[in-house]
């Protein structure tokens, strides 16, 4: 059975689709800790990073370099901080968190929430900070 994330992929499942290639796939997390916090997925259905070979490893490190970059430039933070927990979602994933302390990257803090269009905003700024 498709993961959640290959859902979201496949369009099954509706998004707020930030980036994708023919390799991976960047969206933001629907469960927020700080405004900007996206998640980056393989298109491969491979549950835990460290089993996706060295050349797509690197690729997936270098296009969540590229995403975290477009992140900092429209979302105020001291920096991009990364997370690869991997338990949540049997899917490899690397969230991407703007961050200004340690403590906004605890995944026991609250969710932020933001509204339909807060999102659509958010995702449209971080995209057209690619370009």
């Amino acid at each position: 059975m498709a993961s959640l994330f290959t859902k979201i992929i496949q369009g099954e499942i509706p998004c707020y689709k930030i980036a994708e290639n023919e390799n991976f796939f960047a969206f933001l997390d629907i469960y927020p800790l700080k405004k900007g916090h996206t998640l980056v997925i393989p298109k491969t259905e491979i549950d835990y990073i460290f089993d996706l070979d060295n050349e797509l490893l690197s690729d997936y490190l270098v296009f969540s370099k590229e995403i975290a970059t477009a992140i900092e430039r429209v979302i105020p933070c001291k920096r991009v901080g990364i997370a690869v927990l991997g338990l949540e979602v049997p899917h490899a994933h690397i969230h991407l968190i703007p961050i200004d302390e340690l403590g906004d990257t605890n995944f026991e803090r609250p969710k932020l929430e933001f509204s339909d269009e807060e999102f659509q905003e958010i995702a449209e700024e971080i995209r057209e900070a690619l370009k």
